[in-house]
């Protein structure tokens, strides 16, 4: 009987794995990623649109959805959107339960925390476009605030916002180095860095790393600011972190940058869906 049990968990770990491999999974893949494209080609433009004073929504994923819903073709865009999350959160608890086998332990065991990690942001942007598309509304950065408010409230609430503001920079300095050494390329097929359209794939992938780990490093020092002041209103969302990079010196121009850099996170998204390596 045991060794029926252990054959049987085998087969079923066979069958889970070749799941993950599957076309069905890589198609999954590439629609999510091309939903993933679209929002940060939206904050992109949101955040040009911040840059030369000319903004009427959030520069981040709510504001997007928004911005997206008031298309004339809103609500069918967010479904598709909606559903695209969707296939990235199964993607992604797929990486997190059997993926990563290439790596060493404990690096895979990280690595599969991060896509654990992953699936939940993703889901929780699912979520909010399937919400705008039923006809409620996302929220903002002052429900932002206000959890920040509550956990504030509690014993050691400050220093786990501390902690998180730390965790933040910490994953935009990751994100930084992602684009400048190039590691982002291990998310495509081989060869797919070759040629005029590689060049410009690669590039694409530098700047839109590059921008998104900028934006993240703020966004995780208004945390940090946020704690050691004990004042949850200079916390926030990536909306604040762009109005934060906004108020700098050179700052509009500044902005204008990291608008571009995370457009062409986007567009390096839509190439990845091409190319990605599941």
């Amino acid at each position: 009987m045991p060794q029926t049990a252990a054959r049987k968990a085998d087969q079923l770990e066979d069958s889970a794995r070749g799941a993950k491999d599957s076309r069905t999974m890589t198609r999954a893949a590439r629609a999510g990623l091309v939903a993933y494209g679209v929002v940060h080609l939206l904050i992109g433009w949101l955040a040009l649109q911040l840059a030369f004073g000319h903004a009427e929504g959030t520069a981040d994923n709510q504001g997007a959805l928004r911005a997206l819903a008031g298309t004339p073709l809103g609500r069918p865009l967010l479904w598709l959107v909606a559903l695209g999350f969707v296939a990235l959160v199964v993607w992604q608890l797929a990486e997190a339960a059997l993926g990563h086998e290439s790596a060493d332990e404990p690096g895979r065991t990280g690595k599969r925390a991060v896509s654990a990690g992953k699936a939940i942001v993703y889901a929780a942007i699912g979520f909010s476009a399937a919400k705008i598309a039923a006809g409620g509304s996302s929220s903002g950065n002052g429900s932002k605030e206000t959890l920040t408010a509550k956990l504030m409230e509690h014993p050691f609430g400050t220093v786990l916002v501390g902690i998180a503001g730390v965790a933040i920079v910490g994953g935009g300095l990751a994100l930084a180095y992602i684009g400048a050494s190039g590691r982002f390329e291990r998310q495509l097929q081989a060869g797919a860095g070759s040629g005029h359209s590689g060049t410009a794939i690669i590039a694409m992938g530098r700047a839109g790393h590059l921008a998104k780990g900028v934006a993240f490093v703020v966004l995780g020092a208004l945390f940090v600011a946020a704690a050691l002041s004990h004042d949850p209103k200079k916390s926030g969302g990536l909306d604040d972190a762009l109005k934060t990079l906004a108020r700098q010196p050179y700052g509009h121009v500044l902005l204008s940058v990291v608008g571009l850099g995370i457009a062409c996170f986007g567009l390096y998204c839509f190439a990845r869906a091409r190319y990605v390596r599941t």
